[in-house]
Formats: structure tokens, C-alpha cells, sequence
């Protein structure tokens, strides 16, 4: 057996009456709806449930899998602690799951455990199966801040694991819509919210979760949801499989949008091969770009693919604009891989003879010293989207009133910390924003006092 059925389902702690004391009235429709998806999965009776959790261990490149035996947890810190579930691992298919990702040198396994306890993400879930439907065993996935399509590759080696230890499972996608649907919610509002909502329903609906991949990450940032990467796991696990979709319910009326969908797996399909069919069209989009790319930007990809390749620096070509060659600035290099931010290094004054100079040396930086991310493999070179900034002056600003994080990028100091933000960045629509991430970059206290400077660049891509 395989993948046979998954839900999309979310997980508010006040849906618990234990926890709601009487507002979980308020969002009876999905309660209701709940407990057709513990009807549901009891009619598929999975020997394990794999469910993927927002609040499980997360970390920026890596999926952890909760290790061990058994694991229990309680909804303690929402006033009620004698809401408790013990579940046991499937600990085969932990270490089966594990082993492939270690052969395919995918980030993923049981190092880094924080906390064994279940999460609420998982609690609310088990809960209502539980009234349902005992006998299984449970894996608990969390997220990670990977690309979309890296979520999708998880839960296609988690239905690749199921198929070779012929387990019969079920995948819980545990995970809210928007958090802003609501002006009066406790997340506020943003016109993202209900967009999202609406759009990710429809193509659940549909089933159509190729459609997953090609979210653009702003909005999911502006829409504040917390289930995106989980649903696109549970994408991944049904990957290549014909499916029937039932959206069982959608509300918004507590300011988050609680959506629960059920999936149930009628065969093989195989032209529901999602990934394959998004990755050829990521590819034809990067040969488009790539035709296009100036002299800038393809000096910092002949920089990266040759010091990854050869573990060499190159020297600079001939032919280059007079502007590279004769000019000094400071150049930031950006790398991206699959909509994620793969790299980020750059100086904020010129310290090479030459923009040039300084591009390749920021750009073999960007892809092998950003301390947030391990060194670009070989097999990611084909991938990469880069971008570079070549900085104008900095002139000093005495108020955010000066500053526009569309056309300028600001620094931030406080004594010798220093830290710079870019202009034009998703989901950076505030010169109050622009200045919070700037001074967490350097290291400076929310409620210290620093001085600004604006700067505009020349951005090529």
C-alpha cells in the first residue's frame, strides 16, 4: 500500500471546548467538519498517520522528523492541561524515511529534537481522530523555511517510504489559512488574507496542486497563513495519484481562516506528476532569464559556477562596460533558488579596484560564506536566480518620514553596528519595517536609537 487519503485540516486550541469554554460555538461549522475528517480517516483505516506541523521543530534547511517511541503533550498552556494525547511512533518509517533522505543528500532527519512534546499543531488534529479512529501509528514532520518545491519533494519520498515498508497511510497537512481576515482579528486585517483563502480552497477544490508551487511568497507573508508548506507536503504525497477533493468547510469568523478538505486516492494517475510538470516550466523560464542577463549579473554567475565547479576564483573577462571596470561601488550579490533566498552578501562602500572586482568577489561570498546557509552544491548551479545592486552614495536621513523602501535602501547604526537593508524587497512595505529588519541584521535592539542613511542602487538581473 501507499498514500491512500489526506486532509487538509486546521488546528485553533479554542476549537477544544476545554479551551474555548464556550467559544468554540463560534466556529461550529468547522467542527462539524472536523468530525467528518475523523469519519473519514477512520473509513480509511491508516496503520500510520504521517501529519506535517507548523509548531513541530522547524528549521530554516531542514525537515526534522520527531525521533523515538512514543510522545505526548497537552494543551497545558491554553488553561487546559487535562487535554492530553499519547501517540506512538512508527519508528520503521521514521528510520526508512530517514535513511533516503540521507542516501539522496536531502536535508532531512531526527537530529535537532528541541522539545519531544506534541505541539497544539498536532494535538488538535489527534484530538478529533482520536474520537474516531485509535488504531494507528504515528510520524510527526515539521516544516522548514525551504522552498515550496522542497516541500513538495518531502512528501513525495514520504509516499516513496510508505510504498516500500506497504504501509497504509494517511497524510494530516495540519495548518491555518490567513491570519488576517478580519480587521477586528487579533492579527488585524490585510486584502491578502481573504485572496489567499479563497485561492487556496479553489484549487484544493480542484485538485490541483501543482497550482501549490506558484505561490508567490509575499503573499503568503502579507496573508499571514501558517499551512501553506504543510499543504504542499501533503501535495507531495499524493503526487502522481488520481484523487476525489471535498472542501468540507471555510470559515473566517474569529479573524483566521480555518479551511478542512479531505482527499481520498482512487489510483495511479500519471499525468498529475506536478513537480515534473512545474520544474520543466522553471527550466524554460530560466533559460528565458539567463538569454537575458546583463554583463553584471553574468560575471557573478561565471564567479559562483566557477568557484563551486573548480574551487577557483576567475579572472575578470575582457570586453566588460567601462562603468565596471573604471567605476568603485559597493555591490551587494543576491541569490535565489526556487523563490527562497539562497544568499545575500554585499558591501556597503567599495572595497576592490573596481565594480567588477567587487561583484566577483561578493558573488563567491553570496554563494559560499553566508553564515545563514550552507555552501551552493554543484547540482543547485542550474537553479540559481541572481541579482545585483550596485549602491549610490549614502546620504543621512533623520526621520523615517525620508525614507521610501521602494526606491531606497537604508543603514542603520548604533555605535560600531551597522546594518543595511535593500530597497525593493517583498514584503518590505514600511520605512518602519525596513528599519526593524535592518537593525535585527546588526544586531541592535528594537528600542535603541540609531542614525539612517538612505541609498539608491542600480539593481540588475
Amino acid at each position: 500500500m501507499s498514500v491512500v487519503g489526506a486532509c487538509m485540516v486546521p488546528h485553533p486550541p479554542v476549537i477544544v471546548p476545554e479551551v474555548g469554554r464556550g467559544e468554540e460555538r463560534r466556529i461550529a461549522e468547522t467542527t462539524a467538519a472536523y468530525r467528518k475528517a475523523a469519519d473519514f480517516v477512520r473509513e480509511l483505516a491508516p496503520e500510520t498517520i504521517v501529519l506535517s506541523s507548523p509548531h513541530s521543530v522547524m528549521y530554516a534547511d531542514y525537515f526534522h522528523v520527531s525521533p523515538g517511541r512514543r510522545a505526548s503533550g497537552d494543551l497545558g498552556r491554553f488553561r487546559a492541561g487535562g487535554v492530553r494525547i499519547d501517540a506512538s511512533y512508527d519508528e520503521a518509517f521514521t528510520a526508512l524515511l530517514e535513511e533516503k533522505a540521507e542516501r539522496l543528500h536531502f536535508p532531512a532527519g531526527t537530529m535537532g529534537e528541541r522539545d519531544p512534546s506534541l505541539d497544539h499543531g498536532t494535538i488538535v488534529p489527534l484530538y478529533f481522530i482520536n474520537q474516531a479512529y485509535t488504531d494507528y501509528r504515528l510520524v510527526r514532520v515539521g516544516l522548514s523555511g525551504l522552498s515550496l518545491a522542497d516541500h513538495y519533494r518531502f512528501g513525495q519520498m514520504i509516499a516513496e517510504t510508505a510504498a516500500a515498508l506497504d504501509r497504509r497511510v494517511v497524510f494530516i497537512a495540519s495548518g491555518d489559512l490567513s491570519h488576517k481576515m478580519q480587521p477586528d482579528g487579533p492579527y488585524g486585517f490585510d486584502p491578502a488574507g481573504p485572496v489567499y483563502d479563497e485561492r487556496i480552497l479553489k484549487d484544493a477544490a480542484e485538485g490541483q496542486f501543482g497550482r501549490f508551487l506558484d505561490y508567490d511568497e509575499a503573499l503568503l507573508e502579507k496573508a499571514a497563513e501558517c499551512g501553506h508548506r504543510s499543504f504542499c507536503i501533503m501535495a507531495g504525497a499524493l503526487d502522481g495519484c488520481a484523487v476525489e477533493c471535498r472542501v468540507l468547510s471555510h470559515t473566517g469568523v474569529l479573524g483566521v481562516g480555518y479551511g478542512v478538505a479531505v482527499f481520498r486516492v482512487t489510483g495511479p494517475d500519471p499525468e498529475r506528476h506536478f513537480l515534473k510538470i512545474w520544474e520543466e516550466k522553471e527550466k524554460e523560464r530560466r533559460k528565458e532569464e539567463r538569454a537575458s542577463e546583463d554583463p553584471y549579473v553574468r560575471l557573478a554567475r561565471s564567479a559562483v559556477e566557477s568557484y563551486v565547479l573548480h574551487h577557483r576564483r576567475i579572472s575578470l573577462p575582457d570586453g566588460l562596460p567601462e562603468e565596471m571596470t573604471a567605476r568603485r561601488a559597493g555591490v551587494f550579490v543576491s541569490l535565489h533558488e526556487e523563490g527562497q533566498l539562497r544568499g545575500c552578501i554585499g558591501t556597503i562602500s567599495p572595497t576592490r579596484t573596481s565594480i567588477a572586482a567587487e561583484i566577483a568577489e561578493n558573488a563567491v561570498s553570496a554563494a559560499m560564506r553566508d553564515p545563514r546557509f550552507s555552501p551552493v552544491r554543484r547540482g543547485e548551479l542550474e537553479r540559481l536566480e541572481i541579482s545585483v545592486d550596485v549602491l549610490g552614495a549614502t546620504e543621512p536621513v533623520f526621520s523615517a518620514r525620508e525614507l521610501d523602501p521602494k526606491r531606497y535602501g537604508v543603514v542603520v547604526t548604533a555605535g560600531e553596528r551597522r546594518g543595511l537593508l535593500l530597497p525593493d524587497l517583498d514584503g518590505v512595505d514600511t520605512p518602519e519595517r525596513q528599519i526593524a529588519i535592518a537593525k535585527k541584521k546588526a544586531g541592535i535592539g528594537e528600542s535603541e536609537t540609531v542614525t539612517l542613511e538612505r541609498f539608491e542602487v542600480v539593481r540588475h538581473r
